[in-house]
């Protein structure tokens, strides 16, 4: 609820707890009529009551609406409308004093305790350490630490943190190609693996240490020599990994690694089954122990350790998730790519078995993104021939375009992402339009310098004034609702819905006006206060505002 809505709501609340000694919270609602003549704000509460207290509606909200009249000194008007809503008229001081809440407290503006005393730990990216990140990875890091801004902001206690996928055989593969590129470097032959890496990065990790070491591990021991190149493999890669990330604005608080989970002789991991175990939760078959997940919701048990003795992937990832809990954080947010579908099931299963609450795991997952080009797919970066890298997207269409584009499209949905549109320097290019309108208010301010900003604002009641003015006042209620649903999505709507109502105001009303300095000094302040308010949405995307453009 907006500053507005959630005021009204304790307003009829305990006016209707006054005239008819009954609490209405179970059937009570605050909304904005579609009609903006209706008022600002509207309650269907006297309907919702007219069954149990055997009266018509509008009798019902004439008393309890003039309870309000004295009690809600916030409205400029309170009125009964058929068929019994009763509608809500902010007043116009009201609605400005929102500018001296904004002028004070600056860039925290936006911030709100929605969050506040709950501890979440934040996982998304973490693609293999095995080449580039690439825009399907872009989505996913744009969405991810938006919603953790997001978070932030509304008073979560945030960890963020990269699961990076180092103890598989993606890992062994990685080392092999290196190896093999290593022994290229110096006219030697080495088999490149069938289903090894043939991309240029691993090329120029193998050329690094060949000139680094020298060709000392052409006779090593072989053993040696692929734990040697895992060791670097993975290293080299995650260094470029977190500086294309930092490109984009994106950084963790945690890197923890799979591998951590197999040191100590993977006691961890051993904790973990022997607990599942303790909880009868496991049997053997085939000589391979398996996880009774279908008593939990999957569509089939899930193997832990193979007959071999390895162990599956979902082994040390519920031991994974079982230490994220251990380690202070109740909930848990992962972000995944839409083929980690079944996924999710087996593991809200397994930490469901060992006794967490369900709401414990929310996996949100991320669709795919298709990037187009004059209305054709772009498949191939033109320069390397490879897939589009985050680094060459943000070198092509820069940081704020790649952000915004990525964020403001619900995640759960498949994504074309217009790269003309997203070079493009005008007013059809959403990011462009309203960091413009941020350069345009700072420009305004600059020019009235000589101004001074009023502290009083009684002038202030143009009809494209006050709708400004309930936005701003509505922003902490947008960013608390994006941040407890994940979507920040409803961020861009929101900034949008701003500018575009700054571009009209900023069209019909004359702020600088050098024969009415009083209003002149009046409008500077609502400028300033939605000059902050822009700038804080942006940042919440990791989008910037320029003062010029």
């Amino acid at each position: 609820m907006s500053n507005f809505e959630q005021q009204i709501y304790d307003a009829v609340k305990a006016a209707v707890k006054t005239v008819y000694d009954i609490d209405a919270e179970s059937v009570l609602a605050v909304e904005t009529p579609r009609d903006p003549r209706m008022g600002d704000y509207s309650t269907s509460v006297a309907m919702r009551l007219a069954r149990q207290l055997h009266k018509r509606p509008t009798e019902i909200a004439e008393p309890i609406a003039e309870e309000l009249r004295k009690t809600f000194p916030q409205a400029k008007s309170i009125e009964v409308a058929n068929p019994g809503f009763i509608n809500f008229r902010i007043s116009e001081s009201s609605l400005s004093s929102v500018i001296d809440t904004v002028l004070s407290m600056q860039e925290n503006y936006g911030r709100n305790e929605t969050g506040k005393g709950r501890k979440v730990l934040v996982e998304w990216v973490s693609a293999n350490p095995t080449g580039d990140l690439h825009c399907g990875h872009a989505r996913n890091a744009a969405w991810g630490d938006a919603v953790c801004r997001l978070m932030e902001l509304s008073g979560y206690d945030v960890l963020r943190e990269y699961y990076i996928n180092d103890a598989g055989n993606q890992v062994n593969m990685l080392a092999e190609s290196l190896i093999s590129r290593y022994f290229e470097y110096f006219g030697k032959e080495y088999p490149l693996p069938e289903d090894g890496y043939h991309a240029q990065d691993v090329k120029n990790i193998a050329a690094d240490i060949a000139r680094q070491d020298g060709d000392k591990w052409l006779t090593a021991d072989s053993e040696e020599r692929l734990a040697y190149f895992r060791k670097e493999g993975v290293a080299r890669e995650l260094a470029k990994i977190e500086k294309d990330l930092d490109l984009y604005g994106v950084h963790f608080d945690s890197w923890m690694h799979e591998t951590f989970f197999y040191q100590e002789d993977s006691r961890r991991i051993r904790e973990c089954l022997r607990t599942m175990d303790e909880k009868g939760l496991t049997y053997e078959k085939d000589g391979a122990l398996w996880f009774k997940s279908t008593d939990y919701g999957d569509d089939k048990d899930r193997v832990l350790r193979k007959s071999d003795g390895s162990l599956s992937y979902l082994t040390p990832d519920i031991a994974n998730h079982v230490h994220k809990i251990q380690r202070g954080y109740p909930e848990l947010v992962d972000f995944w790519g839409a083929d980690h579908h079944s996924y999710v099931v087996r593991m809200k299963a397994a930490l469901t078995a060992l006794g967490y609450p369900k709401d414990t795991l929310n996996v949100d997952l991320i669709q795919m993104v298709r990037m187009v080009e004059d209305g054709a797919e772009v498949k191939m970066s033109k320069r390397t021939g490879n897939a589009i890298t985050i680094r060459e997207l943000c070198e092509d269409v820069g940081v704020d375009a790649a952000r915004w584009f990525f964020v403001s499209k619900d995640v759960a949905t498949h994504m074309d992402f217009d790269m003309n549109l997203a070079r493009q320097k005008d007013n059809n290019n959403p990011v462009y339009y309203c960091q413009y309108a941020y350069s345009r208010m700072h420009s305004i301010l600059e020019k009235a310098k000589n101004y001074e900003i009023s502290k009083t604002y009684d002038r202030l009641n143009e009809e494209k004034e006050l709708l400004i003015l309930k936005m701003i006042s509505d922003f902490p209620s947008h960013v608390a609702d994006a941040a407890a649903t994940r979507k920040p999505n409803k961020i861009t709507d929101y900034i949008l819905s701003l500018v575009k109502n700054y571009h009209s105001y900023y069209n019909s009303c004359r702020v600088i006006n050098a024969e009415d300095p009083e209003l002149t000094g009046q409008r500077l302040a609502l400028v300033k206060a939605t000059s902050i308010t822009l700038k804080n949405a942006l940042n919440l995307l990791g989008v910037s505002a320029p003062e010029s453009m």
